[in-house]
């Protein structure tokens, strides 16, 4: 037998080797893991988790786009999309896709630079299924000739979405301007031009080379695979070696890189680049070495603690207080195998853009510094502990993201005992590694980057080249000559300098745990006043030291008008911009607060361990209310709120679609142009007469889930209380909800042109309107009988949807290649329930319309007219068990309790109520409810359409066809079009406004604290 790695030996069979030690683990993981050598080398890591509601499993292959061929780049993005279209044991091309879209599943796959991940998740009653569909990718894929012209237009369609974004652009300049002598330079998405037409021009065969880069690098020495299940270890075990052992292996190891792709020809240079959207940043690369050996000290954590801080003495406040920079952010990323990055992104002011080379000797000053002190043991203390805290008390995350994280993990070559805790970790103190780490940040050796429009920051005023696959335009000068000098010759900066001790570490862990047989269902109502209700449960299922505090600040002035929204946003963005240096400190040890202006009003949360929680609510509520605006920060947020208002335009054009939608069916909803307007001429002042006006008459509804008692909770809502003391609560005709508008009997559309000019992508969202009835034309005699409608047709909807959402995707997507993003969902609103298809293409939205409605009249009228009982129930079955999938951690149970708070319905058994609702629905239902509600020949159909369409297509001439092919065809149906949003609103009768399940006015002591359980 073949040499074992250490701690393996030899399962009594001998199919499979297993590791012999114990694999460390969270005190708060029940789960059991095995860690197994298959003989063909794959090591697999099996967990049992006996409550899983969903099984899952990942397979890591350790080689990525770094691997392309010069003359094929994209080709391992390319094959990870290719790979999933059919093997020999089950050839149908949708076959594993459709498995898992009837079993409660799903799967993805991504590549980055030298790893390709496939994940998939199912119900986890259907694993062995799944596997064993999964498997054969790994054994014996097709690779189908068939499909591969389409998948080729999928990978363009892919690339053709990112062309505007950003980061993406960001990330591809950096990749070109890398040394030519090493594949970091490799255009990484690919996209026709690499794939097909020039490989076509050079004599190649774009599927040949594939297989041979398969058969080259796809070998079970250099994966990774991790799969999740409630079977016992022993039955995943079998699975693990019936399935996998057949891939194969060519005793590889993964590609490596001794060398970065920084030398010193791209090293003391400046790339000034042009962003699509308006953006001033500034990014500080330095080449780092490859850390992933140093995983029990981790010195990167170290420097980038230090760098990222944001408390007093650090970067960022200095910065902030010159007025140079609202945000910052480093920490190592990793390349390959052998390199490693270490970025430091400040976010500008249009002063620190123009200062941009003090803002670099700031970083430097700072650099120094840490260096000259050397290892602080206090720091590295607090980072241990943290990291321990956290560790011991991690919550469960969903199942596939579980397993995609550990196969990553696994691939860092940790020891085998701490492959699950290895990355989580400091087990080590070194100082001399630390300070070697540090020594390699040389004032001599790094890459600056300046992202900004403005061209009078660029030497020369212009941007003088342009990247080849994303037109992104730059400039590239060397660092000045007046800046190095400084550069070497610094002397200390008197207002930076190291963080004191944290004071929000927490100490006490305490959750008082007591044997529960049935927890509770719902949150109890502790208070109900004319002011303010609060809504109470200690944690009886999870039991971590954590708790979650949430309130709402209800308010009708912050929607009354969009003059008075961009005030609201811009109060509660000095107030969190006031908060940093605190708040920084916290959310270092495991305490954060969100705070976050909705329709509603003001919405607070505080998220973490419970120890010092009513420490940070205290802060936070006593800077709302007493906040003094400060001027220059004021101007700073203004002009930072303006770039973000008018950025939007800027997005995808499925955004946009979505946006637009919804300002069509909300009853108000303010859009950006108007509030972008509206920040015209603001001032200081403005906001600070604002602020006591804004506070003066609340309702205030609080939930406090977690490690806290009913005592602590009511004392954390009359902080609330108190310190924010409003005059007088609100009337019940201020409380009213919003509503939304309710559709014609008619074919809606509305058409707008996608604002950025230089996207080649249109899009549509095609929505059916089917919760419809406005009191009038609907009578319930009896009690309960309308919230009973209300979950009938909800139920119908979802499982319309869950019908769809494959062929859908499958058609639309995969056969017809319209686009990269196609989905299929239900859209809720105020007052009302709809189903909607979103597709963004190139195509025109008028074509993409056309498409659309023949697939719902020939494939989808088909799929119904030949869909067996058996068939229905498989989705039906499908759907109920995703609603009543268990929550994995603390925040998912406080996020549905808080849904139905924050939305005044108070529908706490919502979800057993739908699924008792959905399995009493039928066939015969959701023929019916597809003939009248999505049918577009249906007179009854209620629909509204979205078309935002690429001024690359040039304008409507007298255009009687709709695609830009050869493919004649009429122009699809339109029995409305929407040329005014606000007439064709007006026109229209609003839904009946969401009412409470449970009437709250029942409890008739409206001045006392009292308690209920509803």
């Amino acid at each position: 037998m073949a040499a074992l790695p250490d701690g393996f030996q030899y399962a009594h069979d001998g199919s499979h080797a297993f590791f012999a030690q114990p694999i460390e683990r969270s005190l708060n993981d029940k789960r059991e893991y095995r860690l197994v050598q298959l003989n063909n080398q794959l090591q697999v890591l099996l967990i049992h988790d006996a409550e899983a509601d969903k099984s899952a499993a990942a397979m890591d292959v350790h080689v990525g786009h770094l691997s392309d061929p010069d003359n094929l780049q994209g080709l391992a993005h390319f094959l990870e999309h290719l790979l999933f279209l059919g093997t020999e044991k089950y050839p149908r091309e949708n076959a594993y896709k459709e498995y898992l879209a009837q079993h409660s599943g799903k799967s993805n796959a991504s590549t980055s630079l030298d790893n390709t991940t496939y994940h998939f998740e199912v119900g986890h009653e259907y694993l062995e299924g799944a596997l064993d569909r999964f498997a054969q990718f790994f054994i014996a894929p097709l690779f189908n000739a068939d499909c591969k012209e389409r998948e080729i237009r999928a990978v363009d369609s892919e690339f053709k979405r990112n062309l505007q974004q950003d980061s993406r652009r960001q990330f591809q300049l950096a990749k070109t301007l890398s040394s030519p002598q090493h594949p970091y330079w490799h255009f990484s998405t690919g996209n026709v031009t690499t794939l097909e037409e020039e490989p076509t021009k050079a004599g190649i065969d774009v599927r040949s080379e594939l297989m041979q880069f398969h058969a080259k690098y796809y070998s079970a020495s250099i994966m990774r695979l991790a799969i999740l299940g409630r079977e016992p270890l022993n039955e995943l075990v079998q699975w693990a070696v019936e399935k996998f052992s057949a891939v194969r292996n060519l005793g590889i190891t993964p590609p490596a890189y001794p060398h970065g792709p920084l030398t010193a020809n791209e090293l003391l240079r400046t790339t000034f680049l042009k962003p699509v959207k308006n953006l001033r940043s500034l990014v500080i690369t330095f080449p780092y070495p490859d850390q992933t050996a140093h995983y029990t000290v981790q010195p990167a954590r170290y420097i980038g603690h230090l760098i990222g801080h944001e408390g007093e003495g650090s970067i960022l406040s200095l910065l902030k207080r010159k007025g140079w920079a609202d945000k910052l952010s480093t920490g190592n990323s990793s390349g390959g195998i052998g390199f490693e990055f270490l970025k430091i992104v400040i976010d500008l002011t249009p002063e620190g853009l123009a200062r941009y080379e003090e803002v670099v000797l700031v970083v430097f000053q700072y650099i120094m510094m840490i260096r000259q002190q050397g290892l602080q043991a206090y720091i590295w203390d607090e980072l241990s502990s943290l990291s321990s805290i956290a560790f011991r008390f991690k919550e469960k995350s969903p199942a596939s993201n579980y397993v995609t994280s550990l196969v990553r993990i696994m691939q860092r070559g940790y020891a085998p005992e701490w492959v699950i805790s290895g990355a989580d970790l400091i087990r080590e103190y070194n100082p001399g590694l630390i300070q070697a780490s540090m020594d390699v940040l040389e004032v001599d050796r790094w890459h600056c980057t300046v992202v900004a429009q403005d061209m009078a920051v660029v030497p020369g005023g212009a941007f003088t080249c342009k990247e080849r696959w994303y037109g992104t335009e730059y400039h590239v000068a060397p660092v000045s000559a007046s800046l190095l000098d400084k550069l070497r010759n610094l002397s200390p900066h008197a207002e930076l300098h190291l963080p004191g001790p944290n004071d929000y570490i927490p100490r006490n862990f305490d959750t008082h745990k007591l044997p529960v047989v049935t927890p509770l269902k719902a949150p109890t109502l502790l208070k109900h006043t004319a002011l303010t209700r609060l809504w109470h449960k200690k944690d009886d299922i999870f039991w971590v030291p954590k708790v979650n505090l949430y309130f709402q600040l209800t308010t009708p002035l912050v929607l009354a008008s969009p003059a008075n929204f961009v005030r609201s946003v811009l109060f509660v963005k000095l107030v969190k911009d006031s908060l940093t240096e605190e708040a920084y400190s916290a959310e270092l040890a495991g305490l954060k607060y969100a705070l976050d202006v909705t329709v509603e009003g003001i919405v607070l949360k505080i998220e973490g361990y419970n120890d010092k929680a009513l420490v940070l609510l205290q802060t936070v509520v006593e800077r709302i209310k007493h906040l003094q605006v400060d001027v220059q920060r004021f101007y700073v947020l203004l002009e930072q709120l303006e770039r973000q208002y008018a950025n939007f335009a800027i997005e995808e054009p499925n955004r946009l679609a979505m946006y637009v939608m919804s300002q069509l069916l909300q009853e108000k909803q303010w859009t950006y142009s108007e509030k972008l307007e509206e920040l015209q001429g603001l001032t200081p002042h403005d906001i600070q007469a604002f602020q006591p006006w804004l506070l003066s008459r609340l309702q205030i509804e609080g939930l406090v889930h977690g490690n806290m008692g009913e005592e602590q909770a009511l004392e954390a809502c009359a902080m609330v209380e108190t310190i924010l003391a409003p005059t007088r609560p609100l009337t019940a005709t201020e409380l009213l909800p919003a509503r939304s508008v309710l559709l014609p009997q008619a074919r809606c559309v509305h058409e707008q042109e996608v604002p950025n000019a230089t996207n080649v992508n249109s899009a549509i969202e095609y929505y059916f309107q089917v919760d419809y009835h406005d009191g009038s034309k609907v009578f319930f005699e009896q009690e309960g009988a309308e919230l009973a409608w209300r979950r009938e047709r909800s139920a119908l909807t979802q499982i319309v949807a869950q019908i769809l959402q494959e062929p859908c995707f499958n058609q639309l997507r995969t056969r017809e290649q319209l686009g990269y993003i196609v989905h299929c969902t239900t859209r809720i609103n105020a007052g009302s329930t709809g189903l909607r298809i979103v597709v963004q293409s190139e195509r025109d939205p008028r074509f993409l319309q056309s498409r659309i409605e023949d697939f719902l009249v020939t494939r989808i009228g088909t799929m119904f007219g030949e869909m067996t009982e058996a068939e229905f129930v498989k989705h039906v079955r499908s759907l109920v068990n995703k609603k009543l999938e268990t929550d994995k951690m603390l925040k998912e149970e406080t996020t549905r309790y808080w849904e139905q708070i924050s939305s005044k319905v108070y529908d706490f058994a919502q979800i057993p109520q739908e699924v008792a609702a959905m399995q009493a629905v039928t066939l015969s239902d959701v023929k019916v409810f597809y003939q009248i509600w999505m049918h577009p020949a249906s007179g009854l159909c209620r629909s509204l359409q979205v078309h935002m369409r690429s001024q690359a297509l040039g304008p409507y001439s007298e255009m009687e066809e709709v695609d830009q092919s050869k493919d004649r065809r009429s122009p699809p149906i339109v029995d409305v079009m929407v040329k005014d949003i606000v007439q064709f609103k007006a026109g229209l009768t609003l839904s009946k406004a969401p009412l409470p399940v449970d009437i709250l006015s029942r409890h008739d002591a409206p001045s006392i604290s009292i308690r209920s359980t509803l």
